[in-house]
């Protein structure tokens, strides 16, 4: 139902690669000095063009090379269990079709610019990589406590989606949410709106996430090894969540 069985590349239209080309080059424009350089490695180790739309088959010779990662293709969102089963096993979930030339600057749910542009690249980073796969581990051991796995999805939301991390260079994007979207990308390391903090486990399983506009607050970490370290004050955190030992909303 959620899961198929390859991507179906011969389905893409000239729309979809414009679709591709188009975005691509407007992020890759706008990036440089934004983004974080792991994720522009990434980039070049998966060889990305502006004029070829990516095939999961090449993407998974690429990653398996050099983190042992590949891409399972889904028709959208899927389930908690089976998302966090395919993080375990190494195999990152991403849709296979494109948004509308008419729908460039938002869209709802993930399309495969979202999951391949702005995931894929840094799976070619270990440590990330690692933080992905121990964090699913963590979240099936409660996978049937709704609220846990509702505080795991912020620790998900403000660090592979919207975190920014420190680096030599300055302040830097790699959450994916950021990396594909032209508007988020500028506002979080430019505007003067939203708050720049310290990255901090028990704060973000505070804070709710915010879907329909742009984040009210971003995380920082100093580097993918130290998001790692982070789970193991996650676990500890949600055993005393689940043991009525610390209550969070």
């Amino acid at each position: 139902m959620y899961f198929v069985k390859d991507q179906g590349y011969e389905k893409y239209t000239s729309e979809d690669l414009t679709v591709w080309s188009t975005l691509f080059k407007r992020q890759m424009k706008m990036l440089p000095n934004l983004a974080e350089k792991e994720f522009f490695k990434g980039i070049e180790v998966i060889g990305f063009t502006e004029d070829q739309i990516p095939n999961f088959d090449d993407l998974d010779k690429s990653l398996l090379k050099v983190t042992g990662w590949s891409i399972s293709p889904v028709t959208g969102l899927i389930p908690n269990k089976e998302f966090f089963e395919l993080l375990k096993a190494k195999k990152f979930p991403s849709s296979s079709w494109f948004r509308k030339l008419s729908e460039l600057d938002y869209l709802e749910e993930p399309d495969m610019f979202h999951d391949i542009y702005g995931h894929v690249p840094l799976l070619a980073n270990q440590d990330f990589c690692k933080f992905l796969e121990d964090m699913s581990i963590i979240a099936l051991k409660y996978i049937d406590n709704e609220h846990i796995i509702e505080l795991i999805s912020r620790l998900y939301w403000y660090t592979v989606e919207f975190g920014l991390i420190n680096t030599k260079e300055g302040l830097r994007i790699y959450g994916a949410g950021i990396l594909s979207s032209k508007g988020e990308s500028d506002y979080s390391l430019h505007s003067d709106i939203p708050k720049r903090v310290d990255f901090n486990v028990l704060e973000i399983l505070k804070t709710p996430y915010i879907k329909d506009k742009f984040q009210e607050k971003y995380w920082v970490i100093q580097s993918y090894k130290d998001l790692h370290n982070s789970l193991s004050e996650l676990d500890e955190l949600l055993e005393k969540i689940n043991n009525n030992e610390l209550v969070i909303q």
